[in-house]
C-alpha cells in the first residue's frame, strides 16, 4: 500500500464508502472492492442490491461494512418495491442502506407520501441497520434540501446524504453546509458525487460530512485523482 498523504483530517479512510455503482460491474470488480476496502481500512463497501451477497461472504472476517443502495438511482419506484429491496440486501449482509427519495413526490408537496416512502425503509431495514437518505440536491431548491433533510431525519434517517452520482450534478461545499445545518447533531451527512481527490475530500469534511462516496478513495488517500463521477 502506498503512503497515504491525509495530514489534516485524522482516518480519513473511515470516512470512505468505497463504491462501485456502474451498471456493466462484474462480480470480478466487486472483489476486486472489497479487497481494496479491507487493504485501506474503508467504513464500507457500496454496491447495488444484487451484489450484497458476494460482498458480505468476501468481507465476513473484515471490520468493513457492506452497504447496498435501494430504489437506486431514480427513487421513483413504489415504495414497498423500495422496502422489499431493503429487506433482502439486509437479509443477504448488507449493515447500511442508501436509499434514494422519490423526488417528484417532494417537489409535488406530497410531503406526507414521501415521509411515508422513507418510513417503508426504514421499516424493513430493522434495528441495528444504518440508514442513508439521498435527496439528490442538483434536482432541489434549497428550501426542498432543508425539508428533504428534516422529513428524512423526523422518519427515521441516520444520515441524509447529496447524490447518486448519476444525476446532473453531485457534492458541493455549499448543499452540505446547508444539509448539515438542516439536521440534529445525531444525524450525520454523507457527501457523494464527483469526489475525487484529497482535497476535494478534506473539503466536504470541512464543511460537515461525516461520510464520503466514491470510488476514487485510493487515489484520495494517495493525494492522486480518479476518475469515476461517483
Amino acid at each position: 500500500m502506498g503512503e497515504p498523504v491525509h495530514k489534516e483530517i485524522k482516518n480519513l479512510s473511515s470516512y470512505i464508502d468505497h463504491t462501485i455503482l456502474k451498471a456493466d460491474a462484474s462480480e470480478k470488480d466487486v472483489i476486486k472492492l472489497c479487497k481494496e476496502a479491507v487493504e485501506y481500512s474503508f467504513c464500507s463497501v457500496c454496491v447495488n442490491s444484487s451484489r450484497v451477497l458476494l460482498a458480505s461472504e468476501k468481507l465476513k472476517n473484515s471490520s468493513v461494512k457492506v452497504c447496498s443502495v435501494v430504489g437506486f438511482p431514480l427513487g421513483a419506484m413504489n415504495s414497498e418495491a423500495k422496502g422489499f429491496e431493503a429487506s433482502i440486501a439486509v437479509s443477504e449482509g448488507a449493515e447500511e442502506i442508501d436509499m434514494v427519495i422519490n423526488v417528484g413526490m417532494l417537489k409535488e408537496g406530497k410531503l406526507d407520501d414521501f415521509e411515508k416512502d422513507i418510513k417503508s425503509v426504514r421499516r424493513s431495514c430493522g434495528e441495528g441497520i444504518i440508514l442513508k437518505v439521498i435527496i439528490e440536491t442538483a434536482l432541489l431548491t434549497d428550501d426542498e434540501k432543508k425539508t428533504a433533510c428534516r422529513i428524512a431525519e423526523k422518519a427515521g434517517a441516520d444520515f441524509v446524504k447529496t447524490s447518486t452520482g448519476f444525476s446532473t450534478g453531485g457534492a458541493t461545499t455549499e448543499d452540505v453546509e446547508l444539509m448539515k445545518n438542516a439536521v440534529g447533531e445525531k444525524t450525520g451527512v454523507k457527501a457523494s458525487g464527483g469526489i475525487r481527490t484529497y482535497e476535494d475530500a478534506v473539503k466536504m469534511i470541512k464543511a460537515g460530512a461525516t461520510r464520503l462516496g466514491t470510488s476514487s478513495g485510493i487515489a484520495i488517500l494517495k493525494g492522486g485523482e480518479g476518475t469515476s463521477s461517483y
